[in-house]
């Protein structure tokens, strides 16, 4: 048989048949068994192509058969899945057809602004699922998709979607990259689920893992039947470079077809299933071993990759958004390739979530560390969308972790303090300058940490409908929904009033600023209110409170201490030029405005 003259990886579908293309530099001779030939192992045999590729057409194959690559290699006969298949039986099992038609409707969905976008990060499986059922899957997720877009929500972010081994799992044991989950649901359901959020004008993004794969199920291991030390093969690194904490599985990032196998990846859930950005999972041990900082143990190719494939995205999709999670805070992954960065868009930022989940759950406010608060807050001024802040994610909530409410008072996460706490931490998120996440069920108080065999319980939305609305107004207030805090979408962020001794905290927001856009939030990290709280304010006139989480209607036992808008005087304080007073709550956030 000749090789194909159709381009692409995997299996190609063309008109009367489907050319098959695989990447087999040391393999004897490869073979492609399947449906359409009866699972005959030599009847379809592909052609060597040049720089280890081979090929074949297949007329008769068909959307939706099986197939597998039967590799004639240095170690002997192996029956592999396609490494670009777009679906597989299970993890463990056969690959299968798929045609890249999908009927995309009419929707004209554009990507928010990144200054709008307002991140949910969510688990196919357990985000809208029954205890003790199978896992969830993209139909249960667009089943709650009104439910977001009503909260707020600009954007999802699905943990990761690729095949992995089980049916029960966070996503992160990738066994076929490019296949999509079959317990979720496969490829067709998942690009329903992108089509519905873009009707509802809801982003999607997809959680990607580049910095390892596997470790169970991976046909990717000793593929073609060479590798050195026993180690995986063409795929992987085959020496100390190997080394992960998940196991000796990650990728080759100095093998030009490696990264071309990590490009055409990216490119396929970015173009293929018209996601709208991707989340790269742990970029720390893609561009050092250790995923430290030691120089020593440094990755030149796993940096170079990175800067590959932002720089490709950029070119390609530029609207679209990159975030990596590092949370070694190093500035250069957001900085642009052509000054030596990694060029990402965004990061995730642990300077924020650490600082702010400590001062929350001090034992006692005398221990609440207001200086760091301010520094996690005022870190990324002129840079917003260079961060993404968050006080639970699923590495926060799991693995030995809790839920934000469960660490403030374990076995109390429904008490008041826990309440007023965590929904404190709320505000900063919704408040403070970056890309604000929240991770499933944060919304009504779930207090369960995260298990990915665990749904979330949505009879909490009922029981915690006052959280909830607090959520979605910090929503609105991040978004400028009413049009007067168009400075929380904006850059700038100076805290302007730090009262260590009473924990006492006050930053300025703007954007162009003047009235509608300047705001001021107020936040009382203690258990006392005040009747009159002077802050210095940087315009004069009337001041409106926009948002107050001590509302009663946010919780039955909330309200104690009423807020009100305030007028200011000629008095300066905290090097503004004017100043008024307010009144605030415990554990409270307040934030204003002005008309005009």
């Amino acid at each position: 048989m000749a090789s194909s003259m159709h381009a692409g990886m995997g299996a190609v579908p063309y008109p009367g048949g489907v050319a098959f293309r695989v990447w087999a530099p040391f393999a004897l001779g490869v073979f492609v068994a399947g449906d359409f030939n009866g699972w005959s192992e030599e009847a379809s045999a592909l052609d060597r192509e040049d720089n280890g590729y081979w090929s074949v057409e297949v007329s008769g194959a068909e959307v939706g058969q099986e197939y597998m690559f039967v590799v004639h290699g240095p170690a002997g006969v192996r029956s592999c899945n396609d490494p670009y298949a777009r679906q597989v039986t299970h993890s463990a099992g056969k690959s299968v057809i798929v045609s890249a038609d999908f009927d995309w409707g009419s929707s004209t969905f554009v990507m928010p602004p990144w200054d709008e976008l307002v991140v949910y990060e969510l688990h196919v499986g357990t985000f809208n699922d029954a205890p003790d059922k199978p896992p969830g899957g993209f139909s249960s997720v667009m089943a709650r998709l009104d439910y977001l877009r009503d909260l707020g929500i600009t954007a999802i972010e699905l943990l990761p979607a690729a095949e992995f081994a089980t049916d029960f799992s966070w996503g992160y044991n990738p066994a076929h990259i490019f296949a999509v989950e079959s317990a979720y649901g496969g490829p067709t359901k998942l690009k329903q689920l992108v089509r519905a959020a873009h009707e509802r004008g809801i982003a999607v993004l997809a959680d990607v893992v580049y910095n390892h794969f596997g470790p169970d199920d991976l046909d990717l291991w000793q593929f073609d039947g060479w590798s050195e030390h026993g180690k995986g093969g063409i795929y992987f690194y085959n020496d100390h470079r190997s080394r992960t904490p998940w196991g000796d599985n990650r990728p080759d990032y100095g093998r030009p077809d490696v990264v071309s196998f990590l490009r055409d990846n990216a490119r396929m859930w970015l173009e293929e299933y018209r996601f709208d950005g991707l989340r790269w999972d742990a970029t720390a041990y893609i561009r050092n071993i250790d995923g430290g900082g030691d120089p020593a143990n440094d990755l030149p190719d796993g940096w170079r990759l990175m800067q590959a494939l932002t720089s490709d995205k950029h070119a390609r999709q530029p609207w679209k958004v990159y975030i990596a999670e590092d949370l070694q805070n190093v500035e250069a992954i957001t900085r642009p390739t052509a000054e030596g960065g990694a060029g990402f868009d965004s990061q995730w930022d642990a300077a924020f979530v650490h600082p702010v989940r400590a001062v929350v759950t001090a034992a006692t406010d005398s221990a609440r560390n207001m200086h760091e608060l301010r520094t996690a807050i005022e870190r990324c001024s002129g840079a917003a969308v260079r961060r993404v802040i968050y006080t639970e994610s699923h590495d926060e909530v799991a693995n030995g972790k809790t839920r934000l409410p469960e660490a403030i008072w374990p076995g109390n996460a429904d008490s008041w303090c826990a309440r007023k706490r965590s929904t404190l931490a709320a505000a900063i998120v919704f408040t403070a300058p970056g890309i604000p996440m929240i991770f499933q069920g944060q919304e009504f108080l779930e207090d369960h940490w995260f298990h990915d065999e665990v749904p979330i319980d949505w009879t909490r939305q009922d029981t915690y409908a006052g959280i909830f609305s607090m959520y979605r107004d910090l929503i609105r207030l991040r978004r400028n929904w009413h049009d007067t805090t168009r400075g929380l979408r904006g850059g700038q962020v100076t805290v302007h009033h730090l009262n260590d001794d009473d924990n006492v905290l006050a930053y300025y927001r703007w954007n162009q600023g003047g009235p509608r856009d300047d705001v001021v939030v107020v936040l009382n990290v203690a258990d006392r209110a005040y009747d009159n709280y002077r802050i210095g304010l940087p315009r004069p006139g009337i001041w409106r409170i926009r948002f107050n989480s001590d509302w009663a209607g946010y919780g039955p036992d909330f309200g104690t201490q009423p807020s009100y808008d305030t007028s200011t005087d000629d008095q300066p304080r905290d090097a503004m030029p004017w100043s008024a007073s307010i009144g605030i709550g415990p554990y409270t956030a307040v934030v204003l405005s002005q008309d005009q």
